[in-house]
Order: structure tokens, then C-alpha cells, then sequence
């Protein structure tokens, strides 16, 4: 016997001509970001991956204009009220994400990575759209740590501290490969490794090999990609929500 069960929930409605603070008091950049990302990988099914991009920047450019604070042709005017400011990061982090993103993924991963992200709860798809890195310091240069690990100093009783250090990150791995679904996929690497490029092709670039010659370098190395940095992700996407003519 079939039955069917319904439920009724009263929920506050503000029309966007005449309520707009109320809206933008309700926004929940979170939950908005998991949604639009759904959304752009049931556009990427049928859609061409260029296509889903450019409806991604348009949508963003729009949230911009309606709930940005800014003055005409003024992008350093530009303000996202708190519960807005994460918003567009989000959104820079899809954009190179490995659900739209297909090149050098096989048909299957590229699959079952959607399928999943479909599955998962707000904070699990956080964690797979947004990247996050954890540093831990020795007092000194990554490229003088991975040479006392080449000549074993771990293995010395009077360096344990040394492989304190070196073990912490490893156990730390080891605790997020026993909670979280889908398991992430493990990788050691080191400066300049043949592996190191599976978390370059995921970070920042704020310094690339087109910024270098500029006069903005800050002391950190140079990622080889034609990937823009999130800043100037930002400040382009704030030329375009003030411009007069968007």
C-alpha cells in the first residue's frame, strides 16, 4: 500500500523589488555555494565545460551588482556585506575545481568525483571544492628540512624533535584518511618532487611566472601556471560588477 506523507513549513517571503535587505539579510553563502556548484555540474552534463564557466561568471557578476556596495565605475569603492565576503572565493575555487575542470582526469574519476559531491552533506562539500593547507615549521627553509630527511637525521636519537616534526604532518594524514569520505587520495611529496604537482595545480598562485618580472615578488617561489591568483580574480570581478556598460 502506497502512502504518501505531507508536510507544510511556513517560511518568510520577500520579493526582491521591494525586500531586498531582507534577502540579503537571509543569504547563506555556504549552502549558496554548494547549491550553484551542483547546479554547474548538472549544467556540465549537456553544457560545454567553457559554457558552464561563463553562466558561473555571469551569475556571480549579478550577486554582485544586486548586493554589492559600490559606486558607479568604481571598483575600490567595492563592499560585500560579511555573510557575502566568502561568496566569490567559493566560486574561484569551483572554477578550478576537478568537477568542471576535467583535463588530465579520466572520464570515470571525473564521474564519480560529481556522483559523490552530489551525496555529501554541507561540510564535505566545502571541503572538496575549497582546498586548505596546513603548514608546520622547523624555524627554517623547506628545502633545508627535505635535505636533513635525505641524509636521515630522523633516524638520530639527538634529532627527535626533527622526527617529532616530520611525524606530525604524516599522523595528521592518516587521522582525515580514517574520517573522511570519499577518501582523499595520499600523496608525499617534496620541493621540486616529480608528485608536487598535484598541490600546485590546487593552490593560490599569488606569485606566477607572469607576476615575477613585475616588481611583486614577496619572497616566495613562483608557481609555472596561466591559472590568475585569487586577488586578481577579485579585482577583475570588481572592475565588471561597477562597470556602467555590465
Amino acid at each position: 500500500q502506497r502512502r504518501i506523507r505531507v508536510t507544510t513549513i511556513a517560511r518568510n517571503w520577500a520579493d526582491v523589488a521591494t525586500g531586498q535587505s531582507h534577502i540579503a539579510a537571509g543569504f547563506d553563502q555556504e549552502a549558496s555555494a554548494v547549491l550553484m556548484s551542483r547546479l554547474a555540474i548538472h549544467r556540465s552534463m549537456s553544457d560545454d565545460g567553457t559554457d558552464v564557466l561563463r553562466w558561473l561568471d555571469r551569475m556571480l557578476i549579478r550577486l554582485c551588482q544586486k548586493f554589492g556596495d559600490f559606486q558607479k565605475d568604481a571598483p575600490d569603492t567595492f563592499r560585500f556585506a560579511e555573510n557575502f565576503s566568502l561568496y566569490p572565493q567559493f566560486m574561484f575555487h569551483l572554477r578550478r575545481s576537478s568537477f568542471l575542470q576535467v583535463f588530465g582526469h579520466s572520464p570515470d574519476e571525473i564521474a564519480y568525483y560529481r556522483y559523490q559531491f552530489n551525496k555529501q552533506d554541507l561540510t564535505n562539500s566545502l571541503i572538496m571544492m575549497q582546498p586548505v593547507l596546513y603548514s608546520y615549521s622547523f624555524n627554517g627553509p623547506p628545502e633545508t628540512i627535505d635535505q636533513w630527511k635525505k641524509a636521515g637525521y630522523q633516524e638520530k636519537p639527538e634529532y627527535e624533535n626533527f622526527r617529532q616534526l616530520l611525524q606530525a604532518p604524516v599522523d595528521d594524514a592518516q587521522d582525515i584518511l580514517a574520517t573522511r569520505f570519499p577518501i582523499p587520495r595520499y600523496i608525499e611529496t617534496q620541493h621540486a618532487g616529480s608528485q608536487a604537482r598535484f598541490l600546485l595545480h590546487k593552490v593560490n598562485p599569488s606569485q606566477t611566472h607572469n607576476t615575477m618580472w613585475g616588481g611583486q615578488q614577496d619572497g616566495s617561489a613562483p608557481v609555472l601556471t596561466d591559472d590568475v591568483s585569487l586577488q586578481v580574480f577579485m579585482d577583475h570581478l570588481k572592475k565588471l560588477a561597477v562597470s556602467s556598460s555590465s
